[in-house]
């Protein structure tokens, strides 16, 4: 335990370098390009997810307040949670002003 206090701040300083010297070329550019084409094939197979999910949840849900075992505002916030879903890459080019369809966020609601 002697030997790491003394030595605290060298490895501290190896840590250091060695992250500086690991990270290569860490422009802010590529790096924010980079984590904004990863985090829109994220959210465009998310959103895949969630509708293929969605889907048959609405059908249950669908039989379930036919039926009378639901309430049919249940199956309204389901429809409307799904509905703001398809419609949030359109939300998300709004608010950046974005009218281009290369943004990554592109949809076949526009």
């Amino acid at each position: 335990m002697k030997f790491l206090k003394n030595n605290l701040c060298t490895f501290l300083m190896l840590t250091l370098i060695f992250c500086v010297a690991m990270t290569g070329d860490a422009e802010a550019s590529t790096v924010f390009t980079t984590a904004k084409n990863k985090l829109t094939d994220l959210f465009k197979n998310v959103k895949w997810v969630i509708f293929i999910i969605g889907g048959f949840g609405l059908v249950a849900l669908a039989f379930q307040a036919i039926f009378g075992k639901l309430k049919w505002a249940w199956f309204a916030a389901l429809a409307f949670g799904l509905a703001v879903v398809a419609a949030a890459s359109s939300i998300i080019n709004y608010a950046n002003n974005d009218d281009d369809q290369t943004s990554g966020f592109a949809d076949s609601l526009q």
